[in-house]
């Protein structure tokens, strides 16, 4: 079995067609016995559009597909959700993916296909291999290029691509650090790298992708990249030799704020 999580926040007018293409592709490869088995697990997180009536009419269509449902938000939050039902199943890899379909089917199926002996794959659209269309603005490449120093300065990551929506693991190590994870908006993939290669020891390799740089994107590059640098900085400090200055801090402040 391969779970693949999709979370989705107000996506009617693209998930429809992710739904199509990921429900009939890997249908297929079922059909081929190319894999045993394969789930789509949709976590719609406070929505306030028509999300869940797309979602319900291709799940009629597609067995394979299910969806939760929740009136809580933040990417992090519906892939750690998303990650417990599919643990329920019996699935030997468990991923996720954006759902404005960036990352087509096949360019997951090869996550598949290439994590052999590792315990995660994820996908790195600065491989050189990688192909991206349409170009990227010299403006955005520079954001995310900066944006990814930093983090592996931070964190030693040797990931040149640690934001790209599209990753897959090994059973095991979710289900170890399942209530581990931290569920921060911004910071999730770089806390879910952090946490399966701190906690586990886990193996997490890089691949070139196939990635389409979808039009009605909800990232705000004027103000996004500060609140991930922020993200990612809070999620360092919080596993260093200050994280107990930051927790008495944070106590100050909430006892502070009580008695106003």
């Amino acid at each position: 079995m391969i779970s693949i999580v999709i979370p989705a926040y107000n996506e009617e007018k693209r998930i429809g067609r992710t739904l199509e293409h990921y429900g009939a592709f890997f249908e297929k490869k079922k059909e081929n016995k190319a894999i045993k088995d394969f789930e789509i697990i949709i976590v719609i997180n406070h929505t306030t559009d028509k999300t869940e009536e797309v979602v319900k009419s291709y799940k009629k269509k597609y067995n394979e597909i299910k969806y939760l449902k929740f009136e809580k938000g933040g990417k992090g939050f519906a892939i750690r959700e998303g990650f417990r039902e599919a643990l329920k199943s019996k699935g030997e890899l468990i991923g996720f993916v954006d759902g404005d379909m960036a990352t087509p089917p096949e360019a997951f199926y090869d996550l598949i296909k290439n994590i052999n002996g590792y315990d995660g794959i994820i996908a790195d659209r600065w491989d050189k291999k990688s192909i991206i269309t349409p170009k990227q603005s010299h403006f955005r490449r520079l954001i995310s290029r900066m944006y990814n120093l930093i983090v592996r300065v931070l964190f030693l990551f040797p990931y040149k691509d640690t934001q790209c929506g599209a990753k897959l693991f090994k059973r095991k190590v979710i289900e170890e650090n399942i209530n581990k994870l931290v569920t921060n908006r911004w910071g999730f993939d770089i806390a879910l790298l952090y946490c399966l290669r701190k906690e586990s020891k886990a193996r997490i390799i890089s691949t070139p992708t196939l990635w389409h740089d979808e039009k009605g994107s909800k990232v705000n590059l004027k103000v996004t990249p500060f609140l991930m640098f922020l993200s990612a900085l809070k999620l360092r400090l919080s596993h260093s030799p200050l994280k107990s200055i930051i927790k008495n801090y944070m106590r100050f402040k909430e006892r502070k704020n009580t008695f106003k």
